[in-house]
């Protein structure tokens, strides 16, 4: 069908669309494969609201029925993200007059089109290369320098408060000390304030400093937004209205504002965030942004480009009288039927659907019934598909809620893995009547044999707007295998930690339980089960600290986590390990805990064996031991391999090694003397210098 539907719209092309380039920043998450280990691993990334954000004391109360109060605690929020204003070349004034939601667009824009394999807009078309943004409430920073200009009405309140009770010249003073506090953390507006505090402005940030002509604007449709802006710029795409498209959601709104709206509505969460559960009763907010890169796919196909995934078919559609607010199957229902027509195929093909899946009562049941209908309605013999949805690990990040789900089926489809279902503990009764159509996981799964990789994923907005998409994987003939570490990250969750202490004395004990109180409170729950790890360790070597004696090396099941630096070394989704090589995932969870080193945190992202390492740590339970990549000795041994000296006149292998703490090191055959220039390796013979825990292979190369 795809044939006539584009004959229909006027054009010759394929009615496929490319996805050549993805690029995200969600709590925990700073890149795609980020965003899938913590799906396959079942890591939920929700924290206490932090007082920075809002103050709970201020706002939080138990009584749901309270005016301007809000009834949760936990939500999922971005962490030590900070905007490269240099490298952006953004002055400084226009920074901070311009909410945040313009710089995490443009740099999310700026990384998916690198990915895409244009780096900083090279090669692209610039003419016809349009952006476009899913976006609904600018973001939560222009809300709050608004507070600046509403000083007058304060200053009249206070006043007339004090009138009466205080001089008229305290008065005065009293009023202009106050003035300067209330302003103080507010930018004085400018120039750019108030093209920084548009929606619109977001899209068109990315357009100027790309030098992009093809068009750069916002879609707005609440929680489809993002969604939407992907179909309208796929619509784009087959007009031949564009030949490149960069589009996705961003959303940084996790207020006051918002949040008393939600609780208003009774749409948050009381004790837990469930999804397609029989207690489903509401969401926590998240917060980030998603942008994907597209081209049509004869043109991708043509220029070369790594294609990530093919969007089949797109469909949108309203509620009408329905409601404004409230779900509707029949609603829901003409966007599948339009995406699948243009798809060419039925729902029963599908094998995994991504879901809106808010967690609310009304909007769950609504969704499965709907799903459940659509694909008994299609026929065939095709086994019950899988049903989950990114928000149970992420929360709901609204605008750019529908991109964070296109970007996790993409990531299914083209690993040939149905993930589990996170949020999911007693199915929806509806999932018990059809379970001939729709189904949750408890376990990630591979791609059921003889099923096409293709997935569904829908979002739907207030107003009663619904959209749904079809994606399927780049090499629909070519069964993926799922790799070993794959298989260790789905086998990771756990519903139950174990957090171990040890001192000297109760006092010290009941000191260390308070100090641990603060740190398990800040943390997320995809944090808790590194922190036991960590604990774990210490109490086996000594509260943190490595053991003084090594031990035979064995496969251990003791993730990196165990580093006495755990909450230092948390901070950065790119932070340094000892061993110099960035973490790229957010953390080393439990799922590391029957992986061995291949999952070690510093070890690369995209799961690649460890390199064989003559010179290793031999302690077993050493912090960093299974690191993949070695740095050089700090002081910086020779590039060059030394002479090996004759075996007579070779000395006798070191005691120890810095880059190892206190642990025994295998020095690599024929040459295994340390580094004269480190004051932290004390080997014997100065005079010869090598490389400090590296690998003669690595060596040999260089």
């Amino acid at each position: 069908m795809r044939g006539p539907f584009a004959a229909a719209l006027g054009c010759t092309v394929s009615s496929r669309i490319a996805i050549v380039g993805m690029a995200c920043r969600f709590p925990d998450a700073a890149t795609p494969e980020e965003l899938w280990d913590n799906v396959l691993a079942g890591r939920r990334s929700f924290r206490r609201i932090p007082s920075q954000r809002i103050r709970l004391e201020d706002y939080y109360s138990a009584d749901r029925s309270a005016a301007d109060q809000i009834y949760i605690t936990e939500a999922a929020l971005l962490r030590d993200w900070e905007f490269d204003r240099v490298k952006f070349k953004v002055a400084g004034s226009t920074y901070r007059n311009a909410d945040l939601t313009h710089w995490l667009a443009l740099e999310t824009a700026a990384e998916a089109l690198a990915d895409a394999g244009f780096p900083e807009g090279r090669g692209a078309p610039g003419e016809s290369t349009g952006v476009l943004v899913g976006n609904s409430l600018t973001g939560e920073g222009i809300r709050a320098a608004q507070m600046r200009l509403r000083w007058p009405y304060v200053r009249r309140v206070v006043a007339d408060a004090l009138k009466g009770d205080v001089e008229t010249d305290r008065l005065a003073s009293l009023l202009a000390d106050l003035e300067h506090s209330y302003k103080a953390p507010f930018p004085v507006p400018d120039g750019d304030s108030l093209a920084g505090g548009l929606s619109n402005t977001i899209a068109g940030r990315i357009c100027n400093h790309f030098d992009f002509n093809g068009g750069g604007y916002v879609v707005d449709g609440a929680c489809a937004s993002s969604l939407l802006s992907v179909i309208t710029a796929c619509n784009s795409l087959l007009t031949g209205d564009l030949d490149l498209a960069v589009a996705g959601g961003v959303d940084i709104s996790v207020d006051a504002t918002e949040l008393i709206g939600f609780s208003r509505a009774g749409a948050l969460a009381v004790e837990e965030m469930r999804v397609y559960d029989q207690r489903s009763a509401g969401f926590w907010p998240g917060e980030g942004c998603g942008m994907v890169v597209l081209m049509r796919e004869e043109d991708a196909v043509a220029r070369g480009h790594r294609v990530r995934g093919f969007i089949d078919g797109w469909g949108v559609s309203s509620d009408g009288a329905g409601g404004i607010t409230r779900p509707e199957t029949d609603g829901q229902r003409l966007a599948l039927d339009r995406a699948y027509r243009r798809a060419g195929f039925g729902p029963d093909e599908v094998a995994y659907f991504e879901g809106h899946g808010t967690g609310t009562a009304v909007g769950d049941a609504a969704e499965l019934e709907t799903l459940i209908e659509a694909r008994r309605a299609a026929g065939g013999s095709a086994p019950p598909a899988a049903v989950g949805s990114i928000k149970a690990n992420i929360g709901h990040t609204k605008a750019a809620a529908g991109v964070a789900g296109l970007i996790k089926s993409v990531q299914a489809v083209g690993a040939g893995v149905l993930p589990p279902t996170t949020g999911c503990e007693r199915p929806h009764p509806l999932l018990d009547e059809g379970r001939d159509a729709l189904r949750v996981l408890r376990k990630g799964e591979a791609w059921p044999e003889g099923a096409p990789p293709r997935a569904g994923v829908s979002a739907m907005g207030f107003g009663g707007i619904n959209t749904h998409m079809v994606v399927e994987a780049p090499r629909p003939s070519r069964r993926a295998r799922v790799g070993n570490r794959t298989r260790t990250v789905l086998n990771s969750p756990q519903d139950a930690e174990l957090f171990a202490l040890d001192a000297d004395s109760p006092a010290a004990l009941a000191e260390r339980a308070t100090a641990l109180a603060a740190v398990a409170e800040a943390a997320a729950r995809s944090e808790l089960p590194d922190l036991a790890a960590h604990l774990a360790g210490g109490w086996r070597g000594g509260r943190g600290a490595p053991p003084s004696s090594p031990e035979p090396r064995r496969r251990s099941r003791t993730p990196c986590a165990t580093s006495p630096n755990w909450p230092a070394r948390r901070p950065g989704p790119r932070a340094k390990g000892p061993c110099g090589t960035s973490t790229r995932r957010p953390a080393c969870s439990s799922a590391v805990r029957a992986s061995g080193p291949a999952s070690c945190c510093c070890s690369p992202a995209r799961g690649r064996a460890p390199a064989r390492t003559a010179g290793r740590c031999a302690a077993a339970s050493s912090p960093w031991r299974s690191c993949t990549r070695r740095p050089r000795c700090p002081s910086g041994p020779t590039r060059s391999r030394p002479p090996s000296p004759s075996r007579a006149s070779r000395p006798p292998r070191p005691p120890g090694c810095g880059c190892c703490p206190r642990s025994a090191w295998r020095a690599p055959p024929r040459w295994g003397t340390a580094s004269a220039r480190s004051p932290r390796c004390t080997g014997p013979t100065p005079s010869t210098r090598t490389r400090c825990c590296g690998s003669r292979r690595r060596a040999a190369r260089r």
